[in-house]
């Protein structure tokens, strides 16, 4: 505007502006909401003359101050609502009032334009201001922004939104919240760089998510039910976003959910083959102690897709691990039609080796009469001999084919040997306590000869 001092004379503008700047420490908080209200709409201008930056951070500031004297905001959990209840009373009142100290601003700021609260997180981020707030006010505002926003308005917002949750820390990020947000971007067109954060935060925190998270549907045009190339795409970001921080206990987490999921879409009958095996290979074999539960979802599968090939089954069937399946479902594999007979074979042969296995560790077992524990052992033993005995007893009953009978003659072979090593444990129980039974008397009788001498 050219308002300097030779137009002017002493009642310069540009001055007058410079000198209330340098005072905007005093300004209210009002002050400073009706400043960046008009920095929106003369954003070039404000920007390139240091109005809108000294603004914001002002504000920053004056937001550090308040968070510091509110414990409550650094304490809190990202899935948590502020505060936990409290069986006092006045405690629970005074939580409320304390978290309701830490948001007083998020109503104030949600005005704001989202060109400016992406400067503004950015500035906060910076200023080492805490992530949990941060997320909290994020989600806050998508939401209230959401009531009167057109569709390229909401597509402008989230994308502001979740560039800007993606500098945070993934732990102060509710995944809750993430998962409320991916709802609504399936129904809009938003960048495909944004999407790709998005599902890599999501991603990075699955051991916190749900089944019914997980059950998304799929895009419109597809036959099949549920989005598996999201969940799958999920898992990638899982994998490889993790680091170091991808405990054993996390992976298993993640399993188990993922059986649950699997257990879910496997009775769609248009999902594909290759989308089912690459569900039940995107976790390592480590991720599971038991593969039980993906047996019957596969079960299920073949059940509801009988058209499929025998090489399409035999590919599904090559990543069961058949060494992780219980007795049970070894037994019930190989009476199962459904399965290839390749796999009826390869389950008979996983409990062999599991038998034999259990009798060598039999046969390296010693016995030690001068310790009154090595009985118990010998029980254990027992017992434990009893239940493959069992177990041979069943697969001794199966209904195997043709191509299975030197199979079923060399497990009645081994079921005759647990048998005699049962006896030979009973005989060796006995001689125990017979030796333990003299003990106790040859200890009865030197107690009482004192006596009789006496």
């Amino acid at each position: 505007m050219e308002m300097n001092t030779s137009v002017s004379g002493t009642c310069n503008l540009l001055e007058k502006t410079k000198k209330s700047i340098e005072e905007i420490s005093y300004w209210t908080w009002s002050d400073l909401l009706v400043a960046l209200k008009h920095c929106q709409d003369l954003q070039p201008i404000a920007t390139f003359s240091g109005v809108l930056e000294k603004c914001l951070d002002s504000l920053v500031g004056r937001l550090a101050i308040t968070s510091e004297a509110s414990p409550c905001a650094s304490t809190s959990s990202p899935d948590s609502s502020g505060f936990r209840l409290s069986c006092d009373s006045r405690s629970t009142e005074s939580l409320k009032n304390s978290f309701s100290r830490a948001t007083w601003w998020f109503e104030d700021l949600s005005v704001l334009s989202p060109d400016l609260i992406g400067m503004l997180i950015e500035l906060m981020v910076s200023r080492k201001y805490n992530h949990v707030m941060i997320s909290r006010f994020l989600f806050h505002y998508q939401k209230s922004k959401f009531c009167t926003a057109s569709s390229d308005e909401k597509c402008k917002v989230l994308e502001i939104v979740i560039d800007m949750l993606y500098t945070l820390d993934p732990i102060s990020i509710s995944c809750k919240n993430l998962f409320g947000i991916l709802r609504v971007v399936l129904s809009l067109k938003i960048g495909k760089s944004c999407r790709n954060k998005l599902e890599s935060m999501i991603g990075s925190q699955m051991d916190q998510a749900t089944l019914d998270n997980l059950l998304i549907p799929s895009p419109y045009g597809s036959t099949y039910l549920y989005d598996v190339n999201l969940v799958l795409r999920f898992l990638k970001a899982f994998r490889h976003g993790g680091g170091w921080q991808l405990s054993p206990m996390r992976m298993k987490k993640v399993a188990s959910l993922i059986d649950l999921y699997i257990a879910e879409v496997a009775p769609d009958p248009c999902l594909k083959s290759s989308k089912f095996l690459a569900l039940l290979v995107a976790l390592p074999d480590s991720a599971r102690d038991s593969w039980d539960e993906l047996y019957h979802a596969m079960d299920i599968y073949l059940e509801v897709h009988a058209g499929l090939s025998e090489e399409e089954k035999m590919k599904i069937c090559c990543a069961l691990n058949y060494e992780k399946l219980s007795t049970e479902a070894c037994m019930h594999l190989s009476q199962n039609a459904r399965f290839p007979s390749k796999s009826t074979v390869q389950a008979l042969i996983s409990q062999q080796l599991k038998l034999k296995n259990l009798l060598q560790g039999t046969n390296n077992t010693k016995l030690y009469t001068d310790s009154p524990l090595n009985f118990n052992d010998i029980q254990g033993k027992a017992k434990k001999d009893e239940a493959t005995k069992q177990v041979v007893l069943y697969s001794g009953r199966l209904d195997i084919s043709a191509e299975n009978e030197k199979l079923r003659a060399h497990l009645q072979r081994m079921q005759w040997r647990v048998v005699e090593l049962e006896k030979v444990c009973k005989k060796m129980q006995t001689q125990m306590a017979k030796i333990m039974k003299s003990k106790v008397s040859s200890h009865s009788a030197a107690r009482s000869l004192p006596r009789l001498c006496s």
